[in-house]
């Protein structure tokens, strides 16, 4: 599974996680740990660090940019504050320009 698969997959399983994208990225995060053999709940983090500075993880920006597309290209995945966001927003600008 490359990381635009597992992003889709855990927006779609927890829905919690469709508004954060620090949490998003510590479930990533600890799966691939898991895969590299790695205890997640016994790394130091400097060990975390220097393989977050080699990119032998997955960077958060990165995770951050394909949580946004996913949930651009699927409706689906997106989370309360999109909706909350949108709603507030897109009322503003109906009375700005005199629709209602």
């Amino acid at each position: 599974m490359n990381t635009k698969e597992i992003v889709l997959q855990l927006l779609e399983d927890v829905p919690s996680l469709r508004d954060d994208d620090q949490r998003l990225s510590t479930y990533i995060w600890f799966r691939e740990l898991e895969r590299m053999g790695i205890d997640p709940f016994n790394i130091p983090a400097t060990d975390f660090l220097k393989l977050y500075a080699k990119d032998k993880i997955t960077l958060a920006p990165t995770i951050k940019r394909l949580r946004a597309k996913v949930q651009e290209e699927i409706p689906a995945t997106r989370g309360k504050k999109y909706y909350i966001r949108k709603g507030v927003a897109e009322e503003v600008w109906r009375k700005k320009l005199g629709y209602e």
